[in-house]
């Protein structure tokens, strides 16, 4: 079973808002007179991203950022002076904003692509066990995704953040080109969160079934949820734990970067 970890930048909340409207009671409906349609208003932003000034940071200016299509160096450099240089180990940053952009979309989803991921597969097969008549997750399985979240932990959430807004334009650029003009992708990135971090918490080891090549979870339940939730399952309650705990870290430093006014 082809497992993939989750990686820990950004994540966003579309807010659909709804207006009923009544005719007085006193009074009767009068005919509408049909004109032009209304423009489209324009979209309501929750969590705007404040650009990080020049000054406190050691990248270039935020007007001198590098095209969309040409942006692969000076993100994948930015991200290596974070992570240091065994993140190309863990982290494919060939096309790394659009890989970013389109797993978060994706994340809530039935289905990730794998090939879209940023972060490289886990090595290894899953790892199971018998216990009476049952397929489980074995515990040991766990300690494949411990060393993604011990390169995670080793940055601080401002500083990853930090780079993010830096990078901003660029990731709301590729939103919007997978199909979202008008919608903001740190809105879906916090939206994103929310969902992951509504992952169910569930009794282990959890069971499986292998109907064919690949394991499936047994509770119907477990299996018919988003492919982010059940990668988030498949690590083990304790990296479970830290996940959510780092999560919850970044959602708190996505949704307070309003500019001040």
């Amino acid at each position: 079973m082809k497992e993939f970890f989750l990686w820990l930048i950004p994540v966003v909340a579309l807010c659909a808002l709804a207006a009923v409207y009544f005719w007085p009671k006193s009074e009767k409906p009068q005919p509408q007179t049909v004109g032009a349609p209304a423009p489209a208003a324009e979209p309501t932003i929750r969590y705007p991203v404040e650009s990080v000034p020049a000054e406190s940071a050691t990248e270039p200016a935020a007007e001198s950022l590098p095209s969309l299509a040409d942006s692969d160096g000076a993100v994948g450099d930015a991200l290596t002076a974070l992570f240091g240089q065994r993140l190309p180990r863990f982290v494919n940053l060939q096309n790394i904003v659009h890989r970013v952009v389109a797993t978060v979309d994706n994340l809530p989803r039935d289905h990730v692509a794998p090939r879209l991921m940023p972060v490289k597969p886990v090595t290894g097969l899953a790892v199971t066990e018998t216990v009476g008549e049952d397929l489980v997750l074995s515990p040991r399985n766990a300690a494949r995704y411990q060393p993604y979240l011990r390169l995670a932990d080793a940055v601080p959430t401002d500083a990853l953040v930090a780079v993010y807004a830096r990078f901003y334009p660029l990731f709301q650029q590729q939103y919007e080109k997978l199909g979202y003009p008008g919608k903001y992708f740190n809105d879906r990135a916090v939206e994103v969160i929310d969902h992951l971090l509504a992952t169910p918490e569930v009794q282990e080891p959890l069971l499986l079934l292998q109907p064919r090549v690949l394991y499936v979870f047994a509770d119907p339940k477990l299996e018919s949820l988003s492919a982010g939730q059940k990668i988030i399952l498949r690590m083990g309650r304790e990296n479970r734990e830290k996940l959510k705990s780092k999560l919850r870290e970044i959602r708190q430093a996505l949704t307070s970067m309003t500019p001040e006014k």
